[in-house]
């Protein structure tokens, strides 16, 4: 997770545990591999001022959840 899109250490640490959290709901529906994550823009800091912040985490989740939805097997 690349100081450019989060630059707090709180931040990283808080998206990679809700990744890690999300590809262990979804295990079992992925096909088998190695799957890399990454964000493609940074998470505003005006919309999310405090670096762990319960908005912040939904929006990750919820972020995350659609992602791994779309590479279920099928």
């Amino acid at each position: 997770m690349p100081k450019r899109h989060a630059r707090r250490s709180v931040t990283r640490v808080l998206l990679k545990r809700q990744i890690r959290a999300a590809m262990a709901r979804h295990a079992e529906t992925l096909p088998p591999g190695l799957w890399v994550v990454r964000l493609r823009a940074p998470f505003a800091p005006a919309q999310f001022p405090s670096a762990a912040s319960d908005a912040l985490r939904q929006a990750a989740r919820s972020e995350l959840e659609q992602l791994f939805s779309r590479a279920r097997r099928n």
